[in-house]
C-alpha cells in the first residue's frame, strides 16, 4: 500500500457539554495540525499516489470554514461535543467528498482509504481512517 500525506493547521474555539469535560466545558481554543494521508494500492502512471499539490489545497479548502470559529456557533454542529475525534471524521468525509470529486486530480479515482490525524499536542492525538467507498 502507498501513501502521501499532506498537512495544515486549523485554529478554532468550541466548548463541550457534560461532566466528562470538566474544565473544557467552558469556551476554550485550540489549534490542530491535520494530517491527511491517503492510500492507494498503485502508483500513478506518473509514480505518485495524488498530486500532493491539489491535496494541500484540497485540505486548505476543507478547513477554512473551520479556521478562527467559534464551533459552537455553526449551524452544522449545534448540539454536538466538537471532539478531536469527532472533528476527524468530519475532515474526512469533506476529504473523501473531494477526492471523489476529483479535487485531488488525475490518481485521486484511485484513492482507497483515507486517514485524518488531528496533533492536539505534542501530547495527544486522535485520528478516523476508513476506506473510500
Amino acid at each position: 500500500m502507498y501513501a502521501v500525506e499532506v498537512r495544515d493547521h486549523v485554529m478554532i474555539a468550541h466548548s463541550f457539554k457534560g461532566d466528562l469535560f470538566g474544565p473544557a466545558q467552558g469556551l476554550h481554543g485550540a489549534t490542530f495540525v491535520v494530517d491527511v494521508a491517503f492510500f492507494r494500492e498503485t502508483l500513478t502512471p506518473d509514480g505518485v499516489v495524488v498530486d500532493i499539490g491539489r491535496a494541500g489545497e484540497a485540505l486548505k479548502a476543507v478547513l477554512a470554514p473551520l479556521n478562527y470559529r467559534n464551533l459552537d456557533d455553526l449551524p452544522e454542529f449545534s448540539g454536538t461535543n466538537t471532539t478531536t475525534e469527532f472533528l476527524c471524521g468530519h475532515i474526512h468525509a469533506a476529504m473523501a467528498a473531494a477526492t471523489r470529486a476529483g479535487d485531488l486530480g488525475p490518481g485521486g479515482e484511485g484513492v482507497s482509504r483515507i486517514r485524518v490525524t488531528l496533533h492536539e499536542s505534542h501530547l495527544a492525538r486522535a485520528w478516523f481512517e476508513a476506506p473510500l467507498a
